[in-house]
């Protein structure tokens, strides 16, 4: 384990795209997939199911698949130009090659996860909320561990083939797809914008002058991992 507070784990898990060869152990497996158990879910139902693909036959074939959507669906953003980098040195440009880093690469990384939703009634807004803390918790015991993750819907271009190849059932959603590994680089603290663009009181953008954020925190106006 990584020796972390729990308010700087939480202030320093960013999402994670590239990863070293290093492999992730089944011993770093087990542990992250105990802490992303302790998640509430409604009715403390525990609906949550993780998927993991390593290296086994259905893997293979269900990585190759999540490639080509990760793939198909960065295209489709490159085209509408949903990213626009003003310098080969911004963020925004820096984020560009990561991504695409990402894709190029996304068949081979470490460990990829499907969370999954064991559906007990008809699918609704709100059931999300049974799985999403289960996969923040899996990122930060990734980061517990000096690993690193990052969450995706790449599986929807492919959902249905991904769905026949690992047998998963009518009932059963895909939540989401989850890289994990050893970070090629290394965490940092994360960027959002100030707090007072984010925290109201008592109405709809009413100021909350006690929304301060720490002393030398670093801000971004966009979107960031």
């Amino acid at each position: 384990m990584v020796e972390l507070s729990l308010a700087e784990g939480i202030a320093t898990t960013r999402s994670i795209r590239r990863y070293t060869d290093q492999a992730v152990t089944e011993s770093q497996l087990a542990t992250m997939m105990f802490l992303a158990s302790r998640a509430p879910s409604g009715s403390n139902r525990q609906p949550f199911r993780f998927v993991v693909l390593r290296d086994g036959p259905s893997a293979v074939k269900a990585r190759g698949l999540l490639a080509d959507g990760a793939s198909e669906l960065w295209s489709q953003k490159s085209a509408r130009g949903d990213f626009t980098a003003t310098t080969k040195s911004s963020p925004t440009a820096r984020m560009i090659a990561s991504m695409e880093h990402y894709v190029d690469s996304f068949a081979s990384v470490p460990v990829i996860v499907l969370p999954c939703l064991v559906r007990y009634r008809e699918a609704s807004p709100s059931e999300g909320a049974s799985v999403y803390p289960a996969v923040q918790k899996l990122l930060l015991a990734a980061r517990s561990l000096g690993l690193g993750g990052a969450m995706t819907m790449f599986h929807q271009p492919r959902e249905i083939e991904i769905r026949q190849a690992l047998n998963i059932p009518d009932n059963v959603a895909i939540a989401a797809t989850v890289t994990l590994g050893h970070p090629e680089g290394q965490h940092g603290p994360v960027r959002r914008r100030p707090l007072s663009e984010l925290v109201y009181e008592d109405r709809w953008q009413g100021s909350a002058e006690w929304a301060v954020d720490p002393s030398g925190t670093r801000f971004t106006g966009g979107p960031q991992g």
